[in-house]
């Protein structure tokens, strides 16, 4: 025998215990804020793909960069951010320099950099022209590398003890540059050799215990390093890294 509708026993309202009731409240709330937080995320967050380091183009097969910094405990020494590998061709254009600046690329000699070898430097006479080929240090094995500029005391042919003579087409000319130097030495120390050092051994003394030249100013032109030191001099700087193929994009 079926039951009467007017007989049913009336159903009486659900009531919750309070902390359950909380908590069922909190849970809504964090399930609302964790999809407000996953659309924000979406809206604000755009997948990006990086095909390529910081200031950097690629020609010709190679990754050219000019991903170079200085480091503020030594604020006259520039190197690159990544280490510099056998095979990568290091591009340094001197754009100007002083009669008595000397830009010095330098190598560690010893595990702990307390010796350094001398890899190439630049002076005024190396500025313009036909000097894509000085300009472009082929590395031959990864090492530490570091740039820096030095001064040096002015020479000339009459400060070789040449007096009236220097004009005479038989006196041994000295040049207006330091032209050999130390081949190891301690970093940042750049040691004359050769015959003008006899005619200007104490201000070479002082001179090469003084400080390099701090850079005052760096940027990057594309996928060039510019920096700038004390007193204007400016160089341009790249690192070229034969790509591989799954480096290619």
């Amino acid at each position: 025998m079926g039951i009467e509708p007017s007989m049913a026993r009336p159903r009486l309202p659900v009531r919750w215990p309070f902390r359950v009731l909380a908590a069922l409240i909190v849970l809504a709330a964090g399930a609302l804020a964790l999809a407000s937080l996953a659309a924000m995320a979406q809206t604000t967050l755009p997948a990006v793909k990086v095909t390529a380091p910081p200031y950097s183009s690629q020609h010709g097969g190679y990754l050219i960069s000019g991903d170079f910094k200085v480091d503020p405990r030594m604020p006259s020494v520039v190197f690159p951010a990544q280490a510099l590998v056998k095979d990568d061709i290091l591009s340094i254009e001197p754009v100007h320099l002083q009669d008595n600046e000397y830009l010095v690329l330098q190598e560690c000699a010893s595990a702990d950099c307390h010796e350094a070898s001398l890899v190439r430097y630049w002076n005024s006479g190396d500025i313009g022209g036909d000097r894509t080929r000085h300009n472009r240090v082929w590395i031959t094995h990864e090492n530490k590398y570091f740039i820096w500029l030095k001064r040096l005391p002015a020479v000339s042919g009459q400060s070789c003890g040449q007096g009236w003579l220097k004009f005479d087409a038989r006196t041994t000319k000295c040049g207006s540059h330091f032209t050999s130097f130390e081949q190891v030495s301690p970093p940042l120390m750049l040691v004359p050799t050769g015959e003008l050092v006899a005619y200007h051994q104490d201000a070479l003394q002082k001179a090469i215990q003084e400080d390099p030249v701090q850079v005052t100013r760096q940027t990057h032109d594309g996928s060039t390093y510019v920096v700038t030191y004390e007193g204007g001099s400016t160089v341009r700087v790249r690192r070229m890294h034969a790509m591989q193929d799954s480096e290619r994009h």
